[in-house]
């Protein structure tokens, strides 16, 4: 490769790394593995390597990937939170103890020992202690400024809010969610058609960095401590000493470091580690080995980036053949319906593979998937296994294309993929594979709000046969339900006098129960008062749905194709049988006040909560709106309000406080 080409490639390299490492430091939303990444960081450094001529400040291999996200303080690092470099071979490890080995030489050391210890797949995290007591913690962010994430970190069960010594420290450590938790959250993110997280990394990063702690407070983070910062009053010899001394002081310090004497035992510790790490509870990307000796490690020092006392092995990913034997299909509780292959078993890293999800239809078509074929396996983020590639060499022409089906396979509805979704989905209401999903969202606050009746109750009535449909609400019997509980008999009689008001609910609190794909609470008021009742809905045509503000043909085509299936006119039928109401029962409004004023509301309010206030503005005809714009009328304006107070302002848009809320609602 010649200069030109080289400052070429290089230009090119480095505009792709800052790219993918945006996307997995800032958005915690990778578009390639670490593997593919690493090649890339590989290659980058290796041609400023040979071209340092070309090498700049501004590379990832001079720097840190990683920015600090708006909305959290600046924390500056009083001892910066480097990265290490990465190899990958036992001859680079190799490399690395010959350095070592020269400057120790050089400084009259006689012996060099070495801690291995689990690189986890997390957050890096600097922790602050003032006189024992927990008072600041920060990300990495670039290194040297990270973002103050100390109401976050508080949400963290194993961190230490006192340690057992009142002592003045800084400690590092790796945030993460261990492998267990992570397939939870998947799975049920994948049952509220949720995006998945991509790996237990970032779920862990985009947890920690959350602007609001009480999402944070619901996620099931972890903390592993691996490091001293900083520390007053205390000096130690060794890093294996100053590990033990945190797991004294109430610390969850890294499980696995293991000490070594030289470097052919350090590789040894490498390989057990590679065998073990399914048994691992935690994910991880790689083994670190660290230089043992304080003192020498402080005379090896650093670069801008990496310290030169320590590397990161990382292992490379396993992959396997084997046969694509068939692809199933099946419908999670909010109807996607999701392919999933079937395998001949084969072990990969440890773990006997034997279907695993293909995601969608668009995911198939891609990776041109036919059943029947060998296809090359590998376990991303050391938890998923994924098809890779297919091996196209090895096709005889046997193998059979594949298409999602037309009708759901559990309850015989059409399906439906609507434009620009990749997902299929099942329409019937009455789907046996949905029927908690819907269950749920029938009885729920803003549908026909009956109190007492939640996921618990739902399951149970479930499992004990006692409902079987939606409908079937409305026949539950009060010593049915007094049998779900010891002593059950008060709270039978709330629930079923809860299930008797939900009779008399308005036309609105239907429309939204039934769940109609895009209509939501506001779009349900709409049609209510628009048809007054469900017959006249339930006939209204896809054009007159169409032309109705804020409805638009997506919106009319799913109405028209909710009310035209036999599963969603038999379970109204049933419904009007039991006596729900299917009229609008609000009045005439004759008060438009605010017709065509569209309001956002931010902050805290003393008088009205945010829904009470969104009902008064649309009850005398105006719109509220979650984002604010130039086409916004009013900022209704609470207590601590936020970024949306401050671009209304930028925008000159009008503020109003809740005391001239309501002088305008009087």
């Amino acid at each position: 490769m010649n200069k030109i080409d080289a400052k070429k490639r290089i230009e090119e390299l480095r505009e792709k790394t800052e790219y993918y490492a945006k996307k997995y430091y800032d958005d915690d939303k990778p578009e390639i593995s670490d593997f593919e990444y690493d090649m890339l960081m590989v290659e980058l450094r290796n041609l400023e390597k040979q071209y340092p001529e070309f090498i700049s400040k501004d590379s990832l291999t001079q720097k840190v990937g990683g920015h600090v996200k708006e909305g959290f303080q600046k924390v500056t690092h009083e001892v910066p939170l480097q990265s290490l470099q990465d190899v990958f071979s036992f001859e680079e490890v190799e490399e690395f103890d010959e350095r070592i080995q020269k400057q120790a030489e050089e400084n009259g050391i006689k012996e060099v020992n070495y801690v291995v210890e689990t690189k986890i797949d997390g957050l890096s995290a600097a922790l602050e202690y003032k006189q024992g007591k927990f008072v600041r913690g920060a990300t990495r962010g670039n290194g040297l400024i990270g973002e103050d994430v100390t109401e976050n970190l508080k949400t963290v069960k194993t961190i230490p809010m006192e340690l057992t010594d009142k002592i003045d420290i800084t400690v590092r450590g790796e945030v993460f969610i261990s492998k267990q938790n992570f397939e939870k959250m998947n799975q049920e993110r994948e049952e509220n058609e949720e995006e998945l997280f991509a790996n237990a990394r970032n779920a862990a990063a985009g947890s920690l960095r959350q602007l609001d702690s009480k999402i944070t407070a619901k996620r099931p983070l972890d903390i592993y401590i691996f490091n001293v910062q900083k520390i007053e009053g205390k000096t130690f010899n060794s890093h294996f000493e100053e590990l033990e001394y945190l797991s004294e002081l109430g610390f969850h310090v890294n499980p696995v470091r293991i000490p070594c004497k030289t470097i052919k035992e350090a590789e040894k510790a490498i390989e057990k580690i590679g065998e073990d790490r399914e048994k691992l509870t935690f994910g991880i990307d790689g083994a670190v080995i660290k230089v043992d000796d304080l003192h020498f490690r402080e005379i090896l020092g650093s670069t801008i980036k990496v310290p030169r006392w320590a590397v990161a092995y990382k292992y490379p990913p396993e992959t396997k053949e084997t046969i694509l034997k068939d692809i199933i299909c099946q419908v999670g509780r909010t109807g996607v319906i999701t392919p999933m292959a079937i395998l001949e078993p084969v072990k990969v890293a440890g773990s006997t593979i034997s279907k695993t999800t293909l995601h969608n239809e668009d995911f198939i078509k891609e990776k041109d998937l036919k059943i029947g074929d060998t296809v090359v396996i590998q376990k991303a983020g050391d938890v998923i296994p994924e098809i890779v590639e297919v091996v196209k060499g090895k096709r005889t022409g046997e193998e059979k294309d594949f298409e999602m089906p037309k009708v759901c396979p559990v309850c015989g509805a059409p399906t439906v993929r609507e434009e620009g979704e990749a997902a299929v989905r099942c329409t019937g209401i009455e789907c046996p594979a949905k029927l908690f999903r819907n269950l749920v969202h029938f009885v729920s606050r803003e549908a026909m709000d009956i109190s007492g009746l939640g996921e618990n109750i739902i399951q149970q009535l479930l499992d004990n046969h006692l409902i079987k449909n939606i409908a079937d609400i409305y026949t539950l019997k009060f010593e049915d339900i007094a049998s779900l509980k010891k002593n059950g008999k008060k709270f039978a009689q709330n629930l079923v006098d809860a299930i008797e008001r939900s009779k008399q609910n308005d036309l609105s609190k239907l429309i939204t129960a039934l769940g109609i794909r895009h209509v939501g609470v506001k779009a349900s008021k709409m049609l209510a008062k628009k048809y007054k009742t469900m017959e006249n809905l339930m006939q209204a045509s896809y054009d007159e749905l169409s032309m109705i503000d804020d409805i638009g043909p997506i919106v009319a085509g799913s109405i028209r194709e909710f009310f035209l299936e036999d599963q969603t006119i038999d379970l109204i039928h049933k419904l009007k049988i039991a006596g729900v109401n299917m009229k609008s029962l609000e009045a005439e409004n004759e008060d438009n006040r605010f017709e065509g004023k569209t309001f956002v509301l931010t902050g805290s309010l003393e008088e009205f909560t945010r829904n009470e206030a969104s009902e008064i503005i649309e009850k005398f005809g105006g719109k509220t709106s979650s984002t604010v714009s130039k086409k916004t009328d009013y900022v209704l304006a609470g207590e601590e309000a936020g970024s949306k107070l401050t671009k209304a302002q930028n925008l000159g848009v009008t503020i109003i406080t809740e005391a001239e809320f309501k002088e305008m609602i009087k």
